[in-house]
């Protein structure tokens, strides 16, 4: 489980880094040039905390796979995690529209992709819990 644990942190810490392309990649200049600037730059500052966090997961999967494994509190923040990414897994279905995806190769490419991380990701951290 350890090495599992800290393969994830790799994964998590690379999908922090990919936060870094949606402003260019989104086209988030043209996009959001309509809406309020307040509700542009929550769009980036949110951005950039979901990625710190989701860095910061990573890391310490790399950096504390055993305390994440063998102690109370490592479980209790495993708990959390695995949480936080099945919920994430439910917004995938009931907070993006499938008409996002739907007849699109490449986004239902990414759809059933990032899918499967979610689904990865929620297992892992409730396997860190039951102790398997």
């Amino acid at each position: 489980m350890k090495t599992t644990l800290e393969i994830t942190g790799y994964i998590l810490v690379g999908l922090a880094l990919l936060h870094a392309i949606f402003p260019r990649y989104f086209n988030w200049k043209k996009d959001l040039a309509t809406v309020s600037m307040l509700t542009r730059q929550i769009m980036y500052v949110h951005t950039f905390f979901i990625a710190l966090m989701v860095l910061l997961m990573g890391l310490l999967c790399i950096t504390s796979a055993d305390e994440l494994i063998v102690t109370g509190l490592g479980r209790k923040l495993a708990g959390g995690l695995a949480v936080f990414w099945c919920c994430r897994l439910l917004m995938q279905f009931f907070g993006y529209s499938s008409i996002l995806w739907k007849g699109k190769t490449f986004e239902t490419l990414m759809h059933i992709i990032f899918t499967l991380l979610w689904i990865y990701l929620t297992v892992i951290f409730g396997m860190v819990v039951v102790g398997t």
